[in-house]
């Protein structure tokens, strides 16, 4: 183990983060940080909401803007850093770049951020790659095994234009998965509820319950194999895994999804197949460019893994 000081980061508020105490989002997002640094750094008003001095007990609202100060961490040298080959594959993996954005087609396998003992994902990647950029921010996030097209800000207003058409709901996103079973032709749409919980090991798990908040996906069937479908989906909310949530509840899960798949048939397919990735993607978005107003529609094509599993099943 060793130390690394991370720079002095900016982070907008959203939706996820909400009513989020400010000690408790720091202890969550710093791990390695002692608790006693973090109540300290609030503590002396070296961090920061909205330019003003908080107390630990604050409230994260949206559209707060936090700046947190550099920060020393205990860091595990063999996770500091991408493989090269997922490094040299981030860079040939950018779909779309001009001053305002930045959207690659990220694979599976990759955190969008730092967090769950990884202290690299793709934006602190294209941080350090691109020192210059002065900001860099996610406008949105994808599953860590999930693959596709991922949208990065490059400018604080195309941030806050980007995140405005999220909230009303003018950005479509749309998915390619591959479920096991023969996909019933009249669920064309799953409205359920879903909550987000947190078990006492502190893995997360996403369940259809009344108390939760409402989410919306459309399904359309792409093409019916012998055990299998393809499926185009759209969701219409952003939830949680909540693709992955609505396609269990259909009693079709995504092929290789180990929180919420079925692992005996997964199992079958691993003996006679090199694939071991969660086989959705987010295949393409359409959303209105932030500064000149235009159309935009930006489309990933599916990763060599996902395509030849598909190839094999033709």
């Amino acid at each position: 183990m060793t130390h690394k000081i991370l720079p002095i980061s900016i982070i907008y508020i959203n939706k996820e983060m909400l009513n989020q105490r400010i000690d408790n989002f720091m202890r969550s997002k710093f791990k390695s940080v002692p608790k006693s640094m973090i109540y300290r750094i609030i503590r002396t008003g070296k961090i920061r909401i909205n330019k003003k001095r908080i107390k630990p007990h604050y409230k994260l609202k949206i559209g707060d803007i936090l700046k947190i100060p550099p920060i020393k961490i205990l860091c595990d040298i063999k996770n500091t850093f991408f493989p090269l080959n997922h490094s040299t594959n981030l860079l040939n993996r950018i779909l779309y770049e001009d001053s305002h954005l930045l959207i690659i087609n990220k694979p599976s396998g990759i955190a969008v951020h730092g967090g769950s003992g990884l202290n690299f994902g793709v934006i602190e990647y294209f941080r350090k790659l691109r020192p210059l950029n002065k900001f860099l921010e996610l406008v949105h996030r994808i599953d860590r095994d999930t693959s596709g097209v991922l949208i990065l800000a490059k400018k604080r207003t195309s941030l806050v234009s980007l995140h405005e058409q999220l909230r009303e709901k003018k950005i479509k996103k749309e998915y390619i998965a591959l479920v096991h079973g023969l996909w019933p032709d009249h669920i064309k749409k799953i409205s359920e509820p879903l909550l987000k919980i947190q078990f006492k090991n502190k893995q997360k798990m996403v369940l259809i319950d009344k108390k939760g908040k409402p989410s919306e996906t459309y399904f359309q069937i792409k093409k019916k194999f012998s055990s299998s479908t393809l499926l185009s989906i759209i969701p219409k909310t952003g939830r949680t895994h909540q693709i992955r949530v609505h396609a269990l509840h259909a009693g079709h899960p995504i092929f290789f999804d180990k929180r919420y798949g079925k692992n005996n048939l997964d199992a079958d397919i691993k003996n006679n197949h090199k694939i071991n990735r969660l086989l959705l993607h987010s295949s393409g978005v359409h959303f209105i460019h932030p500064k000149n107003g235009n159309k935009i529609y930006i489309k990933a094509p599916l990763d060599i893994d996902f395509q030849n599993y598909l190839n094999t099943i033709i």
